[in-house]
């Protein structure tokens, strides 16, 4: 039997799209995830180093910006009987969009010199991603040499390695560079090997230009909303990546399963980093355009003005899950509506008229999609459904086959109409008419009513009566019965309209319950649900740009309390994970566990996981941008006490702001600014 891969205790490193996972201590190859990554393609699949016969003994692992480490190691072997190490070796390992380098560094203090052998192994099984998620390997593939550099391909992929000095060896199985080195007395010597990889078949290319966001400077009393700012930033730059054959630039969902464009991913992600420009979100929005549906396939689940769900390089089968898609995969209902919402938003922070007047025309194709094919039966609300039996059974952001299931634990039948699905149409279908207003285009008003509709239906059939207070379902099944579970699905309702005022004090109330926020961020199902586990994917762990959702809904409507108390779960949290914060985490209770406990398969980094970290420094100073007359509305919450912020951007402009420890707005520049 084999198993998904764990990766919380290893090291990553990536510039995309090509990523290095290893063992603390540097090592390639033990565990299942070990490799050098291009192109989801593993291109190195073991590599080892030792110096004179052995390998160190590891005592440190330095991270750099998210494409450079350096392991640190003891040569004891090489010492004398001093009890004072003398002897150590560093190793830095960094990645580009298409190269990887490592520099061995031996230090020596001994007061003579040491002729030594230094040797790196090397093996490649040229395994696709996917059998790699799986937990199985590749055979490994012939290494051949020809002169000072050795080769290997399986027809698109192709690898290199130089080693400048080395002696290059090959066996039936690995290949070895070899240096006979000096190291001289209270001295060092360096040796050097460098990868080139390359994809005949790329649909997706690494970026080097700077990058698209400006890069805020923090001051906190609190000072890890700024460590997991920096943090995710550095993050951030070595996840973007454009298509093979457009400019824009996006950010991948995440590494290691999902270093590629996914709609929903890069939009929330896009959307997040909103407050540091709209060239991301600019990008993003035309990409995702050039790919909006145009026809109706059901192979592929495209239909007209759909946005895609994900891109890959070919054919996606995930073994033991009966999961096979195609390349250009559209099965997702939430993306075309989230689509519309990030054009309205990016316009609201400063996306300059000429960029959003050339997307109206996706606009409307996405609303009409919404009406036409998201709304399959007619009844005013968005539903999904795999028509192929072997694409995703849940289409939503919570897209594991067991995500949406009554109290009792049995899983709900399709077709399914998820509750924040809804509340995102409706945002769309408004914001929408808002957009066709301000460009003098026809139809406002026709979206309006058909929003109104909506809202209606989302009241009438989605309220469950409950003795600790009414809550909306998770989703309607097949025969439209509401189904129970309560979820952190009701986060993403708050801020965009649906709701009336009672609605959202119920729904923030359920947010807020012990049963839902657990000390480290917003659990997805809450703990009374039968099918509760606090390391179930998406049935009682808890994701933080789930739970940066919430916080942002809740500010938006006025819950000032309960945003606060889930912001400070997720400091918590990120500063018990390093700030680089993990896809997702356990949902065990803070109360329990004195730091948050991993899921140990989680991805790491994740795009809208760091993009996170964004919108809660957003939240904290509760930003609400109108770039049409130049203001900037500023609610400061006092989660991380004193806050001085800039680097922030509205429109063309630059904004700094500094809050008080009782959240008073005591200076600001760069915008018209109103605070309430």
């Amino acid at each position: 039997m084999v198993s998904q891969p764990l990766l919380h205790d290893a090291t990553v490193i990536l510039r995309a799209p090509t990523q290095a996972w290893s063992a603390p201590d540097g090592a390639i190859g033990d565990k299942p995830i070990h490799g050098i990554y291009h192109s989801d393609v593993r291109v190195v699949s073991s590599e080892t180093v030792t110096v004179g016969d052995l390998p160190g003994e590891h005592i440190a692992t330095s991270p750099g910006a998210a494409d450079t480490v350096t392991f640190v190691s003891l040569l004891r072997h090489l010492d004398d009987t001093a009890p004072d190490p003398r002897v150590r070796a560093l190793l830095t390992r960094t990645v580009t969009a298409g190269g990887a380098s490592s520099t061995l560094t031996v230090e020596s203090t001994l007061t003579q010199d040491v002729t030594t052998t230094v040797v790196v192994r090397i093996e490649s099984d040229l395994a696709a991603m996917e059998l790699v998620k799986s937990g199985d390997r590749g055979e490994p593939v012939t290494i051949d040499v020809v002169g000072a550099t050795a080769s290997w391909s399986n027809g698109p992929v192709s690898a290199s390695v130089t080693a400048a000095g080395a002696e290059l060896v090959t066996d039936e199985r690995a290949l070895e560079l070899r240096w006979t080195v000096l190291i001289p007395a209270k001295g060092s010597v360096d040796v050097g090997w460098h990868y080139t990889m390359s994809d005949a078949e790329a649909v997706v290319r690494g970026v080097t230009t700077p990058v698209p966001w400006s890069v805020p400077v923090l001051a906190a009393g609190d000072d890890r909303l700024a460590r997991w700012v920096s943090r995710a930033l550095d993050d951030l730059d070595g996840l973007r990546l454009t298509t093979a054959h457009s400019s824009g630039e996006f950010l991948a969902a995440g590494a290691p399963w999902f270093f590629t464009l996914f709609g929903r991913d890069s939009i929330w992600a896009a959307r997040f980093m909103l407050p540091l420009g709209t060239a991301l979100a600019a990008d993003t929005l035309r990409v995702l355009a050039g790919l909006q549906g145009t026809t109706s396939v059901a192979e592929t689940a495209e239909q007209p003005g759909k946005v895609m769900h994900e891109l890959r390089r070919g054919q996606l089968t995930i073994p033991g899950e009966g999961i096979s898609l195609p390349p250009l995969y559209y099965g997702t209902v939430d993306a075309t509506p989230l689509w519309a919402c990030l054009l309205h938003d990016a316009w609201r922070w400063g996306m300059p008229d000429d960029e959003v007047r050339a997307l109206l025309p996706n606009l409307v194709a996405a609303l009409e999609w919404m009406r036409d094919f998201g709304d399959a039966d007619g009844d005013g609300l968005l539903e999904y459904v795999d028509e192929t039996g072997h694409g995703l059974s849940n289409q939503g952001w919570k897209d594991s086959g067991d995500s949406v299931q009554w109290r009792d634990g049995s899983l709900a039948e399709g077709p399914i109409a998820l509750c924040e699905v809804q509340a995102y149409a409706y945002e769309a279908a408004t914001h929408g008419a808002d957009l066709l207003d301000h460009f003098g285009l026809p139809g406002a008003d026709e979206w309006r009513a058909w929003a109104a509709r909506l809202q209606t239906r989302f009241r009438e059939m989605f309220w469950i009566a409950s003795d600790d207070g009414a809550y909306p379902a998770i989703a309607l099944d097949a025969q439209k019965r509401a189904v129970d579970t309560v979820t952190s699905n009701l986060g993403h309702l708050l801020g965009t309209g649906l709701l009336d005022d009672r609605e959202a004090r119920l729904v923030a109330r359920r947010l807020g319950s012990p049963e839902l926020d657990s000390g480290y961020g917003l659990r997805t199902m809450s703990t009374d649900s039968v099918g509760y586990w606090p390391l179930s994917y998406h049935g009682g762990s808890v994701w933080a740009h789930d739970t940066a959702i919430a916080i942002s809904g809740l500010t938006r409507d006025g819950f000032h309390a309960e945003a606060s108390s889930l912001a400070s779960g997720l400091l918590a949290a990120a500063a018990g994970f390093d700030y680089r914060m993990p896809e997702l985490h356990s949902g065990d209770a803070a109360a329990a566990t004195s730091v948050p406990l991993p899921y140990p398969a989680a991805c790491r980094p994740q795009a809208w996981s760091a993009a996170a970290a964004i919108s809660v420094l957003g939240s904290t100073l509760g930003l609400v941008p109108s770039a049409q007359d130049g203001s900037l509305h500023v609610s400061p919450s006092t989660t991380v006490g004193a806050l001085s912020v800039s680097g922030l951007r509205l429109g063309t402009a630059d904004v700094a702001i500094q809050v008080s420890t009782d959240g008073e707005v005591i200076a600001a520049s760069g915008a018209d600014i109103t605070v309430g």
